[in-house]
């Protein structure tokens, strides 16, 4: 662990000496991670991008990825391109990136079965906005939209997310 790791505990996510309130998938915590489980998988994962809503915000940081229109991210197991940013039209099954509501105004991409896809693992465990405080995600981590934005700013692509 380095003051560059991002650690989610019981406590909530500790970045920099600070504690940040977050959520988890409504699964819990697992060791062995399945498409559709909900939950969220423990272990060390790399932080491999920055995408951020052009429209809505500035760059939060130098490296981050602008999302246009038609950016998705296949949830399908059985597609080749499973667990990767795919354009539309795209028929698979996927997740829109440029959502109407603002929860992936930023999203913060792990390298959580990525970049080979290892089929029915699991998809986009992302850092991403909460919908509320308390409200599980599908398997991602969920933090305040100030916080996510604060975090940002700091990470570098040596940061590591460590779901303890």
């Amino acid at each position: 662990m380095t003051s560059k790791d991002l650690i989610v505990s019981p406590r909530g996510l500790r970045f920099r000496g600070h504690y940040f309130p977050c959520t988890i998938g409504r699964g819990g915590i697992t060791n062995s991670k399945k498409e559709g489980d909900g939950a969220t998988p423990r272990g060390v994962h790399r932080i491999v991008d920055a995408f951020y809503r052009p429209d809505r915000m500035l760059p939060p940081c130098d490296w981050a990825t602008p999302v246009h229109l038609g950016d998705l991210w296949c949830d399908d197991p059985e597609h080749i391109e499973y667990n990767h940013l795919v354009s539309a039209p795209f028929s698979a099954s996927h997740e829109v990136m440029r959502r109407a509501d603002p929860m992936y105004d930023l999203v913060l991409t792990t390298d959580w079965n990525w970049p080979t896809a290892e089929k029915g693992k699991g998809s986009a465990i992302f850092i991403h906005q909460w919908r509320r405080p308390g409200a599980p995600t599908a398997g991602c981590i969920g933090l305040d939209r100030w916080h996510l934005r604060w975090i940002t700013a700091r990470i570098t692509k040596e940061s590591r997310l460590m779901i303890l």
